[in-house]
């Protein structure tokens, strides 16, 4: 059975840090692209990071460049999504996709998914 399982999330301050984790199982994805949504609530899922199978091609949104950093351990079955300078609007449940078919940008285009975490930040 194919797992995406996330931990990290929590509550934490406008201005703090969380790291997020996505723990694979049940398959290898270490050649495919992992990436990170999340879905605030009444919003629609929306796209945050992607990275490559080798991590060193990366993909952000407009609104998380320069202060989130995904990155990848494919030896331990784990992709990280450090989240710093956080911000009220980060508050979503953030969940892990693996294997894209298609745009990095389109939920749709993602094939396995997590139960997402939440992060909350507080003004």
């Amino acid at each position: 059975q194919v797992q995406l399982v996330e931990s990290g999330g929590g509550l934490v301050q406008a201005g703090g840090s969380l790291t997020l984790y996505c723990a694979t199982s049940g398959r290898s994805f270490r050649n495919n692209v992992m990436g990170w949504f999340r879905q605030a609530p009444g919003k629609e899922r929306e796209f945050v990071a992607a990275i490559g199978r080798n991590g060193f091609s990366t993909y952000y949104a407009d609104s998380v460049k320069g202060r989130f950093t995904i990155s990848r351990d494919n030896a331990k079955n784990t992709v990280y999504l450090q989240m710093n300078s956080l911000k009220p609007e980060d508050t979503a449940v953030y969940y892990c996709a693996g294997e894209v078919l298609g745009s990095y940008y389109i939920m749709t285009s993602w094939h396995y998914w997590g139960q997402g975490t939440q992060v909350t930040v507080s003004s």
